[in-house]
């Protein structure tokens, strides 16, 4: 189920806001549990048993290593400990990676294997990440066991940040589990961040979508002109910003509905100035995970030149695996980790000479050509693409481009809009004029103007894509 689809906004989240404040305080996790679990199950009934077992493998776990702790018996915490981040990942990789790893046996000539393909679970990725979260910190003592397997299994299954996030880190939500205040504030600040969440993703995430779709899925990819090209990984580049951004500022508005609060998970990433800067801010909370998880205990950069270079390898290959199963994905990791060792060491002192402007420039193109390596079917496509930019050989320029879509026209007004709240314009004027209580009564209607263009779009259009679902 879609946070931006009729049936979730009509008739999955009204029923479950009424029934959540109709009960009491002591009663409401146990709703907002119930509903989280008919969330997983609405598209794949069968993937809440795998859900399930996680959980419980969860739980377990979590009481072994407490126990252990407690009792002093540190051999046998650690070996509990590693035995479930093991049982843990093995679920992962099973779901996420199996089909890839057959994939490349089957390339050799002398190996044929032939099996039915694994579906990936929905929100797999997201929900194992906080479980490992959980487990890693209760082995740091960072925090308290959950005794209570319904709090630890809301934890996990929370229906807001089940399908994109972001990735919520049991410590920051361990005392909201119980001790959350529902007001009013939290409500209405929920619904405007929701709305503003769901116009980035149905008015422009979507528009947007047409154009990059009629480009990268052409048949005729080859026949594309550079400017057509160009504008096609301009128009994902938008795209995926406002898709992922945009489901996690419903999320973060869900989540405050009722009465959770929860990081933002991008900060206008378009406006960096360099690679290191885009990474604080998009996908705040994956960014955080891998850098407190894996790069710090790593030995991060207090460590050797050679032994940080092997830190940033690591990093991103599974930063670039995380995002899935394919040689693109393993490209783009170590694009960026390439990119971020230059931008480190050699490109250091000249680019702190080097003008805002350009800088900014230069980050832009960078992400685009990092899009471009992450969108691109295959690695084939991805090669033709950057040879057919270079040699301008296509030609399909823009006018025929658009005369064989009807729809692009549309779609290529909403790049415009794409690019304005892109950057924190918005933010800035809501600083400005936060007391101006003209400025507040048209926000307020043009926040209801967008809700209504969106349902409007939903209605007239079946067209609503979810990148992050194959992630």
């Amino acid at each position: 189920m879609l946070f931006s689809s009729l049936s979730f906004l009509f008739f999955f989240l009204p029923i479950c806001i009424f029934f959540y404040y109709i009960f009491p305080n002591k009663l409401k996790n146990i709703v907002l549990l119930i509903f989280s679990l008919i969330f997983c199950m609405w598209g794949e009934p069968k993937y809440i048993i795998l859900m399930m077992l996680s959980i419980t493998l969860s739980y377990i776990f979590g009481l072994l290593i407490d126990y252990f702790d407690k009792n002093k018996k540190y051999k046998l915490k650690k070996i509990s400990f590693a035995i479930s981040i093991i049982c843990i990942l093995c679920i992962l990789v099973y779901f996420k990676y199996f089909n890839f790893f057959v994939d490349i046996l089957n390339s050799f000539k002398f190996v044929k294997i032939d099996i039915k393909t694994i579906l990936l679970p929905i929100g797999i990725s997201f929900y194992i990440f906080q479980i490992l979260s959980y487990l890693i910190d209760l082995y740091k003592n960072k925090i308290k066991v959950q005794k209570n397997y319904f709090l630890l299994a809301l934890y996990i299954s929370f229906f807001p940040q089940l399908i994109a996030g972001p990735i919520i880190r049991y410590e920051t939500i361990e005392n909201q589990l119980l001790n959350r205040k529902n007001t009013a504030f939290k409500i209405l600040y929920g619904i405007k961040k929701f709305i503003v969440g769901l116009g980035k993703k149905v008015i422009i995430s979507n528009q947007v979508a047409i154009i990059a779709d009629a480009v990268f899925n052409s048949q005729g990819l080859n026949n594309y002109s550079t400017l057509v090209l160009i504008i096609g990984i301009l128009s994902y580049t938008f795209q995926i910003y406002f898709d992922f951004s945009g489901y996690s500022d419903m999320a973060i508005g869900l989540a405050s509905i009722f009465g959770f609060e929860l990081e933002e998970n991008f900060n206008y990433p378009y406006i960096s100035k360099s690679i290191s800067e885009f990474w604080k801010r998009w996908h705040i909370s994956l960014s955080k995970f891998f850098k407190e998880y894996l790069y710090i205990p790593l030995g991060g950069n207090r460590v050797s030149k050679l032994k940080w270079i092997r830190n940033m390898f690591i990093v991103w290959l599974l930063t670039g695996l995380w995002h899935g199963s394919s040689w693109n994905y393993i490209v783009w990791g170590l694009y960026y980790c390439i990119l971020l060792i230059l931008e480190k060491t050699l490109f250091k002192k000249i680019l702190n000479k080097t003008p805002n402007i350009v800088k900014f420039i230069l980050t832009f193109i960078l992400i685009n050509i990092g899009w471009l390596i992450f969108r691109a079917n295959n690695l084939q496509d991805l090669l033709l693409i950057i040879q057919n930019i270079f040699t301008n050989k296509g030609n399909i320029g823009l006018m025929s481009f658009i005369s064989e879509n009807s729809n692009i026209v549309f779609a290529l007004l909403h790049i415009i809009l794409a690019i304005i709240l892109s950057t924190n314009i918005i933010e800035k004027l809501n600083k400005k004029f936060y007391n101006s209580r003209i400025y507040n009564v048209i926000s307020n209607f043009i926040l209801t103007l967008i809700f209504v263009i969106s349902i409007s779009y939903l209605v007239a259009n079946e067209y609503n894509p979810f990148i992050y679902f194959r992630f």
